[in-house]
């Protein structure tokens, strides 16, 4: 037996689809589908000003990033596209939308907006600052 630290993409792929077949015995078929790649842009004259990516799957949206150009911020456009991603979620029946954020980013935005915090992770990525995660239910 070894283990070796540096495996091929196919290694990683191989590892994921045994992992994603375990997780299938465990959960309701009603849960088991395909994951969906979303995208949410906000654009101006063609440029983008500002965006949300997320993963839908498992009866939740997790949303990766939302970001907004310092030219848009306080606009409303991240409340937004917050909404966009809930109306997304329900339209599928999800039971919740979750998302991370650090304490130099927007955690006070994220609670305006009705998102709970479930966790947190201090310390992190440095000394001083705090990982949040927040859900909000559908």
């Amino acid at each position: 037996m070894e283990i070796i630290q540096n495996g091929s993409t196919e290694d990683r792929e191989y590892i994921r689809q045994q992992l994603i077949g375990f997780n299938k015995t465990k959960v309701p078929l009603s849960v088991q589908h395909e994951t969906e790649q979303i995208c949410f842009l906000l654009k101006e004259d063609g440029e983008i000003k500002g965006g949300l990516t997320g993963e839908y799957g498992w009866n939740h949206v997790h949303v990766s990033f939302l970001w907004l150009d310092e030219s848009v911020k306080g606009g409303g456009y991240g409340s937004k596209l917050l909404s966009m991603v809930e109306a997304y979620a329900k339209e599928r029946a999800c039971s919740k939308v979750i998302l991370d954020t650090f304490s130099f980013q927007a955690p006070g935005f994220y609670e305006k907006n009705g998102y709970v915090e479930y966790g947190r992770l201090d310390d992190h990525p440095v000394e001083g600052m705090t990982q949040y995660f927040y859900k909000k239910l559908m």
